[in-house]
């Protein structure tokens, strides 16, 4: 196995520079950390640790706050048991179509006004609650604060950190600083909890694009720490947490009713994304591993694969872009942010109003009969402006008939 792996994972080929041999970028104990493929290995132990320190946080530490600050679930609707609208919910569709609706009111002898109601309870039942929601996006803020401010703290001071000509000078023999390898090694653990629990978190709009973004900074984490991108790596890093720690927290208080205060961090949060993802993510990050890189060395495997997976995020954070100044634009002529258009849309379609079916009946005639009579109002003023402008015309012919 060893044999094969050799042979054909860790071709030195595919992985360094052309002249370049595994030998080559061994390091001493005196001359700092020398990144092995093994150290991955510890990472799917570290992001069960992740798994279990969340489930704590969140009942030690998210639902008290999100109680102190005040925040409601909506009241929904439980659903009577009916086993056959039960087993079609969970094994065919949750909006049955009109003719599925037929179909089940021979079957279980209701009218479909009762179906209907019972569907759209039951789908209400399912979406997560605020306290959910909350506990999640306070979560993701710890980290992302942590992450964000270890990582400034342990580049502020490097060289490559002010000129990115460094990510590359003496390159792939560049030995790793203790508190960039754990930087590197919990940034992929927390990623790899993400991917773990995608199917138990608050299911978004944006849901494949997440899962995207997910496997991608996976294989670039994993990628660039075997061939020693550590440099540029951490740079990468220290740019997407630096947006996510405003997104999370303007989730909080999003979920939490305070309207002024997430108003105030969306804002930020979108310029601080639309400078990092789409000026100094493409301009400086991606501008380095393109050009600036190969004045130091030729075109091999590992550039190539690089330049991908970071051109892949690149054009994730124009889709999200595209989704924030759709929010900045409903921010500016309607006054407020109603939702996260990014990513915590929980679903397709937005959340339905629980109604008696009584006044949903009185509702719906309501509705009609105030839509005929603007249209009688309409119809009526349209009546008068021509009998006006008919005496217009018709007086201003009399004289000259006269």
């Amino acid at each position: 196995m060893d044999r094969v792996l050799d042979d054909w994972l860790w071709q030195q080929d595919y992985w360094l520079p052309p002249g370049i041999t595994w030998q080559d970028i061994e390091k001493k104990e005196d001359e700092g950390h020398s990144p092995l493929p093994r150290d991955l290995l510890y990472t799917l132990p570290l992001a069960l640790g992740f798994i279990v320190c969340r489930y704590l946080f969140e009942r030690v530490v998210a639902l008290p706050l999100s109680r102190g600050l005040g925040v409601k679930d909506p009241v929904r609707i439980r659903v009577p048991f009916v086993p056959k609208l039960e087993t079609f919910y969970k094994q065919n569709n949750h909006q049955p179509s009109q003719s599925e609706v037929v179909v089940l009111v021979k079957q279980c002898g209701l009218s479909q006004r009762q179906i209907q109601t019972w569907f759209r309870h039951r789908r209400n039942q399912d979406r997560p609650s605020n306290t959910k929601k909350f506990c999640e996006a306070s979560w993701r803020f710890v980290f992302y604060l942590t992450a964000f401010t270890g990582g400034l703290t342990s580049l502020i001071n490097t060289p490559w950190f002010w000129d990115h000509r460094e990510c590359w000078r003496g390159y792939p023999k560049q030995p790793v600083a203790e508190a960039h390898y754990w930087y590197y090694i919990l940034e992929l653990g927390f990623y790899w909890s993400l991917l773990l629990c995608v199917s138990v978190d608050v299911k978004r709009k944006d849901f494949k694009e997440q899962i995207i973004h997910h496997i991608a900074t996976i294989f670039l984490i994993g990628f660039s720490y075997c061939a020693n991108y550590v440099r540029i790596g951490t740079l990468v890093m220290l740019v997407h947490d630096s947006s996510d720690i405003l997104l999370e927290s303007a989730k909080m208080f999003n979920y939490a009713g305070w309207r002024r205060t997430c108003d105030t961090l969306f804002v930020i949060f979108s310029m601080v994304f639309l400078l990092t993802r789409l000026v100094v993510f493409p301009g400086r990050v991606i501008h380095s591993t393109l050009v600036v890189s190969l004045e130091f060395f030729q075109p091999f495997f590992g550039y190539y694969f690089l330049n991908a997976l970071l051109l892949v995020l690149q054009a994730l954070h124009v889709f999200w872009a595209y989704l924030i100044l759709r929010m900045v634009y409903k921010f500016v002529f309607m006054g407020k942010v109603e939702r996260d258009e990014r990513s915590d849309d929980e679903s397709e379609e937005e959340e339905e109003e629980e109604e008696p079916e009584g006044e949903e009946e009185e509702r719906s005639w309501e509705q009609r009969k105030g839509t005929i009579n603007s249209k009688l109002v309409s119809l009526a003023n349209n009546c008068v402006l021509n009998n006006l402008t008919n005496q217009r015309s018709m007086n201003s012919r009399l004289p000259k008939a006269r």
